[in-house]
Formats: structure tokens, C-alpha cells, sequence
């Protein structure tokens, strides 16, 4: 399970007085709770990995943000910091395919659904995103994607 890995990574970092991975996992313990309150669970409600991984890419994606907003601003203090959570943050996510094994499969979705035109691009993106279950970057399979009608 991945929250009983993050709860002991968590002690680590105590133990370690290591504060950015500290509050990093205080905070994803958190929003695994409040995940699972938008639910309609209740705090003390199991978290499955499912709910686990889909919480750390949604943190991973506000890092991600951020950091490209920080460097706009000249923040370099602030993307060090934010670049050290997403690193930690990243430990805990599925191992992702690369580039050729999404092409793979969108070559073959695209034959699959006789898909032809730009039009139907959100189709493709759906039904590759589907089929990686989770282990592409949304992102990723989306320049590949639009690679194929350019």
C-alpha cells in the first residue's frame, strides 16, 4: 500500500529532521483524507492505491505549475523548493512508459477506431488514456497524439 510506504518514509524524514520531505508527506497524508472525504468516506476510510496515485499526479501537476510560474517570475528559491517536493512526490507514482510504447499504442488505437482526422483527436487521447491505465503522462500522450495529424 502506498499511504503504509509514505507513513513510514514519513517517520524517516522525522527521524532525519529532513523538513521539505517532512511536510511534503504531512501534506499528501492530508489530502489522501480530504480525497476520500470528497468521497463521501470518512477520515478514518481505508485509501486504496487507486485514490493514492490519482492524489500525488494531481500534487505532482500543482508542482509542476508552479514551478513553471516561479521561474516566469525569476523565483529561484521558490523552484528549488517546489522542485525538491515534486522529486519526492514522484517516488510514489507508477513507473511511466516512454514515448515509443505510447506511440505503439496510439498508432494501433487510431487504426482501431479508423480515426482520420483532427476532429476526433479527444477520442484517440481518451481511448489511449484508458488503455495505459494511468501509466502515461496525459501530457505526453497528448503531443503524440496531435504529432500524428500534423
Amino acid at each position: 500500500m502506498i499511504k503504509e510506504e509514505i507513513k513510514n518514509d514519513l517517520k524517516i524524514a522525522m527521524k532525519a529532521h529532513n523538513d521539505i520531505a517532512k511536510n511534503t508527506l504531512k501534506g499528501l497524508l492530508s489530502a489522501f483524507t480530504n480525497e476520500v472525504i470528497s468521497q463521501g468516506g470518512k477520515p478514518q476510510d481505508e485509501v486504496t492505491d487507486e485514490i493514492a496515485v490519482k492524489v500525488i499526479k494531481r500534487m505532482v501537476k500543482q508542482r509542476k505549475d508552479a514551478i513553471s510560474q516561479f521561474k516566469e517570475g525569476g523565483r529561484d528559491d521558490l523552484v528549488e523548493n517546489e522542485s525538491k517536493e515534486l522529486e519526492i512526490l514522484e517516488k510514489y507514482l507508477p513507473e511511466q512508459m516512454s514515448e515509443e510504447e505510447i506511440l505503439k499504442i496510439t498508432t494501433k488505437k487510431k487504426e482501431e477506431l479508423g480515426i482520420e482526422d483532427k476532429s476526433k483527436m479527444g477520442i484517440l487521447i481518451g481511448a489511449v488514456m484508458k488503455e495505459t491505465a494511468g501509466n502515461a503522462d496525459g501530457g505526453v500522450v497528448k503531443n503524440i497524439v496531435t504529432s500524428l495529424f500534423d
